[in-house]
């Protein structure tokens, strides 16, 4: 059997033991560069260990290490009060509030589930409050967390690029970001037509500033299944833990409660958001490293305020740094068996690179859907830059499109993000029923979802 073959068989048994077992892909992803690399092709641990993204891995943890200072902080309560008093009593302006405050969040660097893990309690809170359909409000902030995901300095989107730099492809961040802010933003307008959203502009109430905060004061399964406790919650349940029941607590109490209650920012507070500010201006202005550029600010901001940052490394999300250096090192791996090339070769005999695109963005949605979506993005990429660089068909359109097909179907339930919103469903919901129409419309995104993508992006050959 060849080493491309092999590979490929590799990758495969991998997904299939991550998407069954609680296995982090990271973990299986070096175990196979060390098998596949040390026995198969003959190489030295070093040069193994010479396709680390080391720059990757700054990045990641230093924008998820200032998240977490300012979510300790009381600023990203802060920005959710005050997005909330923009409001006023208009209550058909709420679903659109939590999506902006969600992709705002994931935009300045928190990874997606985290995002939805702090929003999705205060939306379906409000949803039963007001009589908003859930299923709206749940999607809204699911897509909210995706349309900010692709930002230059987010998770998503600094992987995407990084695999990106090193290749000879045309690079476009800011292109993969708008295309997936307005492709997620489109579907919240259609969810907020179809699902009773023009019902809601008549109708008005008061005190939701202050919902908001006891919304907020709620410590929600959902947070902590995602690993991301909110505020003074010092425990935390593996995403397994989201079918449980819901519960309510005090926890979120403390020096941040001080912080997240008080009517105006404190000076911490203040400095992370000039902080936050200096972060896009320096790293997308002065085109300096985002690694280096985000821990600085977040040393700066621990050094203002020791106290908000403990506790911050604990909540730098390490199983996604695992994911995500350990695909990268094993793709590293993957190129030199030579699995990339015979790939490529292979989709290029296809004679239809249009064709090739569409199938290339429903893999990522299919798989994605079960699997993890950072995985599905840093092994799909590399596989299809070959066959990119041949210059048939637009590589940012496709790169674009793949990046839509395979985070928008984060709204399954069999995700983190589908199952953080089906565990804060509010009391007075079905939970079966209300799964099922998440599963519903999960299965309506993965079959058409890739498919607009690709028509949108790909298709007319503009980007």
């Amino acid at each position: 059997m060849s080493a491309p073959v092999l590979s490929i068989i590799i990758l495969a048994v991998m997904f299939l033991l991550a998407t069954v077992l609680p296995l982090n892909m990271g973990a299986l992803a070096f175990v196979g560069a060390f098998l596949l690399g040390s026995v198969v092709l003959g190489m030295s641990t070093n040069d193994i260990l010479a396709n680390f993204p080391g720059g990757l891995f700054l990045t990641i943890v230093g924008v998820t290490y200032l998240f977490a200072i300012a979510q300790n902080n009381g600023t990203i309560d802060l920005l959710v009060r005050g997005a909330v008093r923009l409001v006023g009593s208009k209550v058909a302006l709420i679903p659109w509030v939590m999506f902006a405050i969600t992709a705002v969040i994931t935009a300045v660097g928190a990874l997606s589930p985290a995002a939805v893990a702090i929003i999705a309690p205060i939306a379906l809170s409000f949803a039963a409050k007001h009589k908003i359909n859930p299923l709206m409000m749940g999607m809204m902030v699911i897509h909210g967390a995706q349309a900010g995901g692709f930002s230059p300095i987010a998770v998503y989107g600094v992987t995407v690029n990084g695999i990106i730099a090193k290749t000879e492809l045309e690079a476009s961040p800011m292109a993969i970001f708008l295309a997936s802010f307005f492709f997620n933003l489109a579907i919240a307008v259609v969810l907020f037509v179809v699902l009773g959203g023009s019902k809601l502009l008549s109708t008005k109430t008061g005190r939701l500033v202050e919902q908001a905060a006891e919304s907020r004061m709620a410590v929600s399964v959902g947070a902590r299944a995602a690993g991301v406790p909110l505020q003074g919650s010092g425990s935390s349940i593996s995403p397994s833990g989201a079918s449980a029941k819901r519960t309510s607590g005090s926890s979120a109490a403390g020096a941040s409660q001080e912080g997240s209650n008080g009517a105006r920012a404190n000076v911490p507070q203040l400095v992370t958001i000039l902080g936050l500010i200096a972060l896009a201006v320096i790293s997308l202005g002065f085109k300096v490293d985002v690694g280096f550029v985000s821990i600085t600010i977040a040393i700066i901001l621990a050094l203002v305020s020791p106290a908000a940052q403990k506790g911050a490394v604990n909540k730098i999300s390490w199983s996604t740094v695992l994911l995500i250096c350990g695909m990268l090192t094993f793709v590293g791996v993957l190129e030199e068996a030579g699995t990339i090339k015979f790939v490529s070769d292979g989709v290029a005999h296809l004679g239809m690179p249009l064709v090739a695109a569409l199938l290339i963005c429903y893999i990522g949605a299919v798989v994605s859907a079960f699997a993890s979506s950072t995985a599905i993005l840093a092994a799909l990429i590399p596989l299809a830059v070959p066959f990119l660089a041949t210059g048939e068909i637009g590589a940012v359109g496709v790169i674009a499109a793949l990046a839509v097909a395979a985070t928008i179907v984060d709204v399954s339930p069999f995700s983190t993000n589908g199952a953080l919103v089906l565990a804060n469903a509010p009391e007075d919901v079905d939970k079966e029923k209300f799964y099922k129409q998440i599963l519903a419309y999960s299965g309506i995104v993965v079959a058409a979802g890739p498919a607009i993508a690709w028509l949108v992006m790909v298709l007319p050959g503009w980007m």
